[in-house]
């Protein structure tokens, strides 16, 4: 009984790292197109984000945002799909190609297992066994021999959804100072301060997902999405005159 308990916590917590994945994904993405937007305004200001106007920082940023999480979560969910059906079809044709040619799809099978380290001996055996069983020797194939792993436990649909709902979601944090604030060049500092909170957020979030260093996830995390708004003010600066 507690070995069924413990396969169903590692199950979900697998689940949980996959979403997390998503969120990650979706999340840094919406972060820094959304921010790219505010520091594209703030660059092309002379005197500051208020010579525009907090309307427009809002309505092109908030357009910007959902245009882009649509087509995220859409991206994510096609990919997802896409991948089903390429293994799919290659488990299919490594299924046909043990049936027709048993013999050379023993030898390679053979041949991956002495690479994985088993001696001659047991690798030989191992590959008799398993030539009896084609649909577990067709999985092992697809692993060992073309590097991808059965995405079936994976939902295309899901994996789409808690990309578009993360890139909304921490996308937003750029832009709640001018929901709440005068656009003045301090709800423009203030919104720094949103942004790179939100990349802390995440790279804990990513920490928790891929066990890193603490140190790793968070700094990476900051400092890429700081290195597309420092590119974002300067380009807009630059427009801006």
């Amino acid at each position: 009984m507690d070995w069924q308990a413990h396969r169903r916590d590692a199950h979900a917590l697998g689940r949980t790292q996959e979403f997390l994945k998503q969120i990650v994904y979706g999340g840094n993405d919406g972060i820094v197109t959304t921010f790219a937007i505010v520091a594209g305004f703030a660059g092309a200001a002379a005197d500051g984000v208020a010579q525009i106007g907090g309307i427009a920082v809002l309505v092109f940023g908030l357009a910007n945002l959902f245009a882009d999480a649509v087509s995220m979560g859409l991206g994510e969910f096609l990919s997802a799909r896409s991948q089903h059906d390429l293994y799919r079809a290659q488990r299919n044709n490594e299924l046909r190609a043990i049936a027709e040619d048993p013999e050379q799809e023993r030898m390679e099978l053979f041949e991956i297992l002495r690479q994985r380290g088993l001696p001659a001996g047991e690798a030989d055996t191992t590959t008799e066994i398993l030539s009896r069983h084609p649909q577990l020797m067709a999985d092992l194939m697809m692993t060992y021999e073309f590097g991808m792993q059965d995405p079936d436990e994976e939902s295309p649909a899901l994996n789409g959804l808690f990309t578009f709902t993360s890139f909304v979601v921490f996308g937003s944090a750029p832009l709640l100072p001018y929901f709440l604030l005068e656009p003045t060049q301090s709800t423009f500092y203030i919104s720094i301060g949103t942004t790179l909170s939100a990349l802390v957020g995440l790279g804990l979030l990513r920490f928790s997902a891929t066990r890193e260093r603490l140190s790793r996830s968070i700094g990476e995390t900051v400092m890429v999405g700081s290195v597309c708004a420092i590119v974002a003010y300067v380009v807009g600066a630059i427009v801006g005159g």
